[in-house]
């Protein structure tokens, strides 16, 4: 059996893993490695030596990028079409498995997802019939509690209603799991859970699947949750061999439930696991590798990598110390542009890196006045923005009459004369009914008196429309149907009659979504079991919020630490580098949270494939106030032999040159940096400690050793270096 496709690009640490005997193994892979091609090189193993069949494999990651990328590896690894593979999300996957199992869920079988803010829109509307106090009670509070009990496996009736705290909260999940059931419709975290408890209450149904799943591997473990950890333990069972691949050093969602210590509790759970390394590097230089290792050591209660290349040394990391945000971001625009104009690097291949989004606007502002083109990684995306959320919501109404969500997104979008009393008056008939809000609108339009006469109307042609709709393209294509959805319920119309550029946008997206219901019908092999509408709604919702890799224009790139994850650039700017900034001051006060910085900071540092430049602001405005810093402690962790300092500098221009309209004149330029001695003809020896500007009007602020701190004009400053 020739086998040298499947072991001969791999290292020898690679391929120990890749051809591991049969049973539970945990690969640390380090940043870098190579653990993507590890995980599907040993699927391909085990079917192709160990005699395992595609059938007997389940393949879980955590974005639908990732796992299209899987699930074209081993497609052609092992020669095959994929479609019957399980190869997919931790919510893909449970979502396949609720829409074959719909009746054990006690799911209607045409259910639909809510995507996060159609999540909110129901529970705020549960909590006005509730009559709970919004100033009290933050929606996206109770929504962020609603989800977190989910991943914690805790359903309404396990809480203490008791309690004046959590009991008030308890009572708003309840309510809002009866306005899901009588809906029809699931929220994200709805589909872990549901499974868990459908697989817990059906042991034929589990026992089925554990047979079937004889080999389970996993991608990014570390960043696996409480639900997760048990969704796994339940369909692996006791016989099947479990792979999993993680890294401990790389665990940075802690604030959104992912648990580090899930790889400890894994080798726990099941005995015997094998655990393997990866610390060869394919990414960055030897100086980026040595100071992320120092960096992370630091931590305490780590599996142990320490990571290497046969690369080169590579160049120190470059540290400068800003006076304030706005010369920080100068400093960064103008080595990126000088790096772009002089030495030829695509502006695509630098990315600004921080910790918070509120730093990304200085930055944008120095991008912007210098008309460099940039990207904010992480905004809106395209299945999030409102025309498209507004089209989806038409559509779902048509899969799912029950979904309340929906309907009441886009019952007056655009407006025809349904207004908020109309609305009042549907939720509270369905809420005094225990029905949907369609089922309410049925039930007011066919009832003498139900409503005014105009209202009536309105809200009966509303009605008409979507059963209209329905009939008509039942049948037809899935972009035909969409198309026609969006002309005839006057989505087009209402955006063309604006006639700006903004609308115009909205159009061609319009035009996109029914481009992208098109192309889908055509590749949607894996959800055969679902039909067109159904199956597109699903993989809209599950892709909402995911950021979806694109052609890019040549732009830098700029994102937080935590958006970066799992990409790499030949140039990173670490930005913001300061105590109570980075690592946040929050850290400081929970425990473990600073550890959790520290990965964050090494995440960033191993983004960098060539060139790490680290910066840090002496004093920054924040929340309307300038703020003192210093170096933040992950700075002073790094080897000092690695690190490069590099000096402000700022240009003068004489008076002469600069009021002379011929120019600057070379003889009366001068550089200084902070720092700096210098020489004043009338106020002795001082040090330069800060600068605004540059140029003939720039000021320079120096503290005299005998005339105390004054502020210069540096054009008329008459200093001399020393």
């Amino acid at each position: 059996m020739d086998v040298s496709d499947l072991i001969d690009p791999l290292n020898p640490a690679q391929r120990e893993a890749v051809t591991a005997p049969q049973g539970h193994a945990l690969v640390l892979a380090g940043a870098g490695s190579g653990k993507t091609r590890v995980l599907t090189h040993r699927a391909a193993w085990l079917v192709r030596v160990e005699g395992a069949t595609p059938w007997n494999l389940l393949a879980v990651t955590f974005t639908n990028k990732a796992a299209a990328e899987m699930r074209a590896r081993i497609e052609s690894l092992l020669g095959i079409n994929g479609s019957g593979l399980w190869v997919g999300t931790f919510h893909g996957l449970s979502h396949r498995l609720l829409r074959l199992h719909w009746q054990e869920a006690g799911l209607p079988q045409g259910f639909q997802i809510l995507d996060s803010e159609d999540q909110r829109r129901l529970v705020k509307r549960v909590m006005r019939d509730l009559e709970v106090d919004e100033n009290r009670w933050p929606v996206r509070q109770l929504q962020g509690f609603i989800n977190a009990r989910k991943d914690a496996g805790e359903r309404a009736e396990d809480l203490d209603s008791a309690d004046p705290y959590s009991g008030e909260m308890a009572r708003v999940y309840a309510a809002y799991e009866q306005a899901c059931r009588s809906a029809g419709v699931v929220d994200f975290a709805e589909l872990m859970l549901r499974t868990v408890e459908m697989l817990q209450n059906h042991l034929e149904l589990l026992g089925h699947y554990r047979r079937r799943f004889r080999h389970v591997l996993v991608d990014e473990f570390q960043d696996t949750n409480g639900i997760q950890y048990e969704w796994l333990k339940l369909l692996a069972g006791p016989e099947s061999d479990v792979f999993i691949v993680g890294d401990d050093d790389q665990s940075i969602y802690g604030w959104r439930g992912a648990r580090v210590e899930n790889l400890e509790r894994f080798r726990n759970d099941y005995s015997h696991t094998r655990v393997l390394r990866l610390e060869q590097n394919y990414r960055s230089t030897r100086t980026i590798l040595d100071a992320a290792n120092t960096l992370i050591a630091r931590n305490s209660d780590r599996l142990g990598k320490k990571l290497w290349t046969e690369g080169e040394a590579g160049e120190p990391i470059a540290l400068y110390a800003a006076f304030n945000e706005q010369d920080e971001a100068r400093f960064v625009v103008e080595r990126l542009m000088a790096m772009v104009e002089e030495q030829g690097l695509a502006r695509s291949d630098v990315a600004i890196l921080y910790r918070s989004n509120a730093q990304s606007r200085t930055f944008e502002e120095a991008l912007m006045a210098r008309r460099i083109p940039y990207r904010v990684y992480g905004g809106l995306r395209f299945f999030e923005r409102a025309e498209i959320k507004d089209a989806l919501a038409y559509l779902r109404l048509l899969a799912n009459r029950d979904d309340s969500a929906a309907l009441e997104r886009i019952i007056n979008t655009p407006t025809r004369g349904i207004g908020n009393r109309t609305v009042e008056t549907l939720r509270l008939t369905a809420r005094d009914q225990g029905v949907s809000l369609w089922a309410a609108a049925r039930e007011l339009v066919s009832r003498p008196g139900g409503l005014p006469a105009r209202a009536g109307n309105a809200l009966r042609a509303f009605v008409e429309l979507i059963d209209g709709l329905d009939r008509e393209t039942a049948d037809a294509a899935l972009a035909d149907r969409i198309e026609t959805v969006i002309t005839r319920t006057g989505l087009r119309g209402h955006l063309g009659k604006d006639g700006s550029d903004r609308a115009q946008d909205k159009l061609e997206n319009l035009d996109e979504l029914i481009t992208a219901a098109g192309n889908f019908e055509q590749d949607n092999t894996a959800e055969a079991e679902m039909d067109p509408l159904t199956a597109f709604l699903a993989h809209a919702a599950l892709e909402a919020g995911e950021g979806q890799a694109g052609a890019w224009e040549d732009c830098v790139q700029l994102m937080t630490l935590h958006s970066a994850k799992g990409l790499e650039f030949p140039v990173v700017f670490l930005a913001g580098l300061e105590e109570g900034l980075f690592p946040h001051r929050m850290s400081v006060e929970e425990p473990g949270r600073l550890e959790e910085e520290r990965r964050l900071a090494y995440v960033g540092i191993t983004r960098a494939r060539q060139r790490l430049l680290i910066t840090y602001a002496e004093r920054r405005r924040l929340h309307g106030r300038d703020d003192f810093a210093i170096a933040s402690r992950f700075i002073r962790e790094l080897p000092p032999a690695l690190v490069d300092e590099v000096r402000a500098r700022f240009s003068v221009t004489g008076p002469d040159a600069a009021g002379s309209g011929l120019g600057e004149s070379p003889a009366t330029q001068a550089e200084f940096g902070l720092g700096e001695r210098v020489q004043h003809s009338r106020f002795g020896e001082g040090v330069v400690l800060d600068c605004e500007g540059n140029g003939p009007n720039a000021r320079i602020q120096v503290n005299f050793n005998d005339a105390g701190t004054k502020w210069l004009v540096a054009a008329y400053a008459n200093l001399e270096r020393i």
